[in-house]
């Protein structure tokens, strides 16, 4: 009889664990459990009046590097080509991003050229702070704060308003809290490996094999900067679920695990509640500190350093507007902490994909809460009401796009504990956590957002190697 496999979380990143697994040569026996009615965890796609798209999730994939091109493959091996919805190299939603500082939307330098120009919200053109970074010495310690790395190889302003708005922007996080080398690990190792971050990254550090397609090909050719899917992003796991279906996995909605325990031949029982399964091995796709509360006692090391990995939560309010026009075309802008401790970006979905604005097309913006602000009220056990939030974002495009008018359409998502934090050190508690499973030789391996990168190309590619290490082969560099 051959062995069961039980995927925990039915998130991006245990669906692609699942897909991995069902498509080796003699597949295991798979079986998916997702505590919820659906698939898809925080990629969540609903249509609006008229057909416009609103994205309650992540809203745009990156096409860059083996990680970008392995999700590209993905798509065409599901069948997803004619429904990608590329943003080409020369578009402004590629080109143009922008700070809001001091009241006033900045546009961020772009190109060569744009370094040596003066560039406000910055006192002096980034040209000064490249050549600070090339002539200062090595870190000498095992991790550091972002704002800390940025502080000394850059400068205070870059650190200040780049970094820190960057860490909002990607992690709803603080860039004195958060660790450089588990959230920008391309950064410290440049640093590491050629004593300066920008000759680390213009020599780079040799190029991993990619995997080619007609898609893949033409993302390349046309510099795409993103790209989403026409019905939304959520076409992406909703494809994934029909192929699982197809190829003989058993997928279990609206079954919450209860708890984990190791049975004396070393298989794992997955209590469900009133039911029950025996598995040879589990990959758990669950963040980590939901993890933590279903091992057993035996493994309480693992679940201490799981349990240590935290998440912050933040809301998502989808505005769209009729009639109206933004002040400028680009991705997105990014607000740093000092400007609005509760705004983290609003992003201008309009402009990268006007294909889902819906007819009659509307202005789409999505404003996204968070930080400080969102944590001191939770801290409080304040009532964060969607009205709440949707004034706090109203007023947030308001100011700082002109937004004045009411929109047409609203939505609010409060996403409670959504995007995990690496704080300095986290690379110790992955190290403590990988060290014991070792150790112990238990039937477990990790994959999702908690562990090594929080973007859905890192959640596809940790259910990847998950699934490559139960099928017992190592997974690819």
């Amino acid at each position: 009889m051959g062995r069961t496999v039980v995927v925990l979380g039915g998130g991006i990143s245990g669906l692609a664990a699942s897909y991995h697994l069902s498509r080796a040569p003699c597949p295991p026996k798979v079986v998916l459990v997702e505590a919820s009615e659906r698939l898809g965890g925080w990629i969540r796609s609903v249509r609006g009046p008229g057909g416009a798209i609103f994205e309650l999730g992540p809203r745009g994939i990156r096409p860059a590097g083996a990680l970008g091109a392995r999700t590209l493959l993905l798509v065409s091996e599901l069948g997803l080509d004619s429904e990608v919805l590329p943003v080409r190299g020369d578009h402004p939603a590629a080109k143009n991003r922008f700070l809001y500082v001091g009241g006033a939307l900045h546009a961020l330098p772009s190109g060569l050229r744009g370094l040596f120009r003066p560039s406000p919200p910055f006192s002096k053109p980034l040209f000064w702070a490249g050549l600070r970074e090339l002539t200062a010495p090595r870190g000498k310690d095992p991790d550091e704060t972002v704002h800390s790395f940025a502080q000394r190889r850059l400068g205070p302003e870059v650190a200040s308003l780049a970094m820190d708005s960057l860490c909002r922007g990607v992690f709803a996080g603080n860039s004195r809290e958060l660790s450089v080398r588990s959230c920008f690990p391309s950064l410290f190792q440049a640093e590491q490996t050629h004593r300066s971050v920008l000759l680390g990254l213009l020599l780079g550090a040799g190029q991993s094999p990619q995997p080619d397609s007609a898609l893949i090909s033409q993302a390349r050719a046309e510099r795409w900067s993103q790209w989403s899917l026409r019905g939304g992003l959520e076409t992406l796991p909703q494809a994934l679920n029909t192929h699982l279906t197809s190829r003989g996995v058993r997928i279990l909605r609206g079954q919450p695990v209860c708890g984990l325990s190791l049975q004396a031949d070393r298989r794992w029982k997955v209590s469900l509640g009133d039911s029950s399964l025996d598995a040879d091995h589990v990959i758990s796709a669950v963040p980590a500190s939901v993890l933590g509360k279903l091992l057993p006692a035996e493994a309480a090391p693992l679940a201490r350093a799981l349990s240590a990995i935290t998440a912050v939560s933040v809301a998502v309010v989808n505005l769209q507007y009729r009639g109206a026009r933004l002040p400028v075309q680009g991705f997105g802008h990014l607000v740093p902490s000092s400007e609005d401790p509760g705004v983290l970006g609003i992003v201008y979905d309009s402009v990268a994909f006007p294909e889902q604005d819906g007819s009659p097309p509307g202005l789409r913006v999505t404003v996204m809460l968070g930080g400080s602000w969102l944590q001191t009220l939770e801290a409080r056990g304040a009532v964060l009401s969607p009205e709440l939030l949707q004034q706090q974002a109203q007023e947030a495009a308001a100011t700082q796009l002109g937004l004045k008018e009411p929109p047409s359409h609203c939505l609010v998502h409060l996403h409670k504990n959504c995007i995990p934090q690496y704080t300095l050190g986290h690379w110790q508690k992955l190290e403590a956590a990988t060290q014991f499973l070792a150790s112990q030789r238990l039937p477990l391996t990790l994959a999702g957002a908690s562990y090594e990168g929080v973007a859905v190309n890192d959640c596809i590619e940790s259910g990847r190697q998950a699934a490559a290490w139960v099928l017992g082969s190592e997974p690819d560099s």
